[in-house]
Order: structure tokens, then sequence, then C-alpha cells
């Protein structure tokens, strides 16, 4: 048998929050001290990591929390942080180990991977991006994490930040397409749980790469595998990317 560790739950009564715990009590290995929400105070001294599915604000939070404490460390699948959060998390990486991901898919990784490559190989001037995703009617954010991971993944494989591409939502009259821009949409409906599509169109062809999450248990799964990664590492800001060995450490 593993190692014993003890992992907590942050944003325990969220769809992920459930899913993350149904996962980990079907384990042997891990202990499952506290289960939590924003607002409340949990035992923070019990836990080895946190998997943090909760919303930006709480995250934030979270991890100043946990920064000041010197751990646990953290697991984040929380999306739609502002500039000033982003800057706290990587202050909180300097004192602990984060993994944060907005997509924990083992698939979705590997999707990022081949965008980029597409996106390097195919001329900016023949070949426009156009990304699409659809989630649950809940979903607070848009767009996604993960599309904007795809997006990031795009912009790097043409040289580019994404900030430098990516264009407005295509809306009422209003000027052509600049070439070399990457677009978004996004949908939100019923309980669809992640679907993902990265398009590449030229005047002759189209290309189309994509994924669906067929149940959110494959996430849970992820973000587990990265507690049991993120446990004994040294402080830093990780991602999925470092986890599945993709990324030299």
């Amino acid at each position: 048998m593993s190692e014993l560790f003890h992992v907590g739950i942050s944003g325990a009564r969220g769809r992920m929050g459930r899913a993350v715990s149904q996962a980990l009590d079907a384990r042997e290995d891990v202990m499952v001290p506290v289960r939590f929400d924003w607002g409340e105070t949990p035992e923070l001294g019990l836990c080895d990591v946190v998997i943090d599915f909760s919303t930006a604000e709480a995250s934030t939070a979270l991890a100043g929390t946990c920064a000041e404490r010197g751990g646990p460390a953290l697991v984040i699948g929380s999306t739609g942080f502002t500039p000033e959060q982003e800057a706290a998390l990587a202050a909180a990486s300097e004192r602990i180990a984060i993994v944060r991901s907005g997509n924990f898919s083992l698939g979705v990784n590997i999707l990022i991977g081949l965008v980029e490559h597409a996106a390097l190989r195919l001329d900016a001037r023949d070949w426009d991006i156009e990304i699409t995703e659809a989630h649950h009617r809940k979903k607070i954010d848009a767009p996604s994490g993960t599309a904007l991971m795809l997006g990031e993944a795009a912009a790097a494989g043409r040289g580019h930040d994404l900030a430098e591409l990516r264009s407005p939502p295509h809306d009422g009259v209003g000027e052509a397409r600049k070439v070399g821009s990457i677009g978004f949409a996004s949908v939100r409906a019923g309980g669809i749980v992640g679907d993902h599509t990265v398009l590449f169109a030229s005047d002759d062809e189209t290309l189309t790469l994509s994924h669906s999450a067929i149940d959110r248990s494959l996430f849970a799964k992820g973000a587990i595998a990265a507690a049991a990664w993120v446990r004994t590492r040294k402080p830093g800001f990780y991602d999925m990317q470092d986890v599945l060995g993709f990324r030299q450490a």
C-alpha cells in the first residue's frame, strides 16, 4: 500500500468538491481530515495538501493563509482570476508549493501540446484560429480556464502572448477579422461537463482539435494525482505539465 497522506477539500459542497470527495473516499491511501467552504475556518495543520475548487477570491485568500503558515501545499482548480489575484498566488508560491490548472484532464493537457504544435506549423497569414467551449449553465466565468490555456498554447506556437492576439467576441457589425488573431466563443447550457474545440481554418481546408469531458470524475482523478505529486515539492508555481512529466522541473 502507498504511504498514507492527508488531503483537505476546499469548495467541498460544490460540483467538483463533491466529485473530489467521492474519489478520495474510494482510496485507501488517503485520509480527508477537513472539508470546507468559503467563510469556514478549517484546521489546515491536519493536511499535507488541500485540493481547492472554489472561486478565484476564495482560492486567493486560501493561498495567502497557507503561505503565512508555511503550508499545506495547494492544488487549485478555480478559474477567473484577476491580474491582482494572479500576482497574489505567485507571491504565495514563493513560500508553498502550488499546482494550478484550468483543467486537470490528461487528454486536455495533451491537446494543449497538439494545439501549440499546430499553431507553430500553420502560417498565421493563411490559417485563422477560433476556440469554442461549452459548459453547464452554472459556470460563472467565460471563456473557461481551459479555453484560455488552449489560446495561450496557440499564441505560444505563433511566438506571441495571448494578450497580443486575442480578439473581442464577434458580435454585430464591425471590422473584418484581423490576420493572426485568436477568437473565442462560449456556450453555457444544461449540465454540459466541458467541451473544447480549436478550429484552424484556411481558405482551402479546416483542422479541428477537440476534447469532450464525459464525467466530472476525470478532473477529480487528475487533481488527486497532482495532490500526491505536489505534497513533497519545494515551494513554487506548477501546473499539470509538471505533474505529468511533460516539463522538466
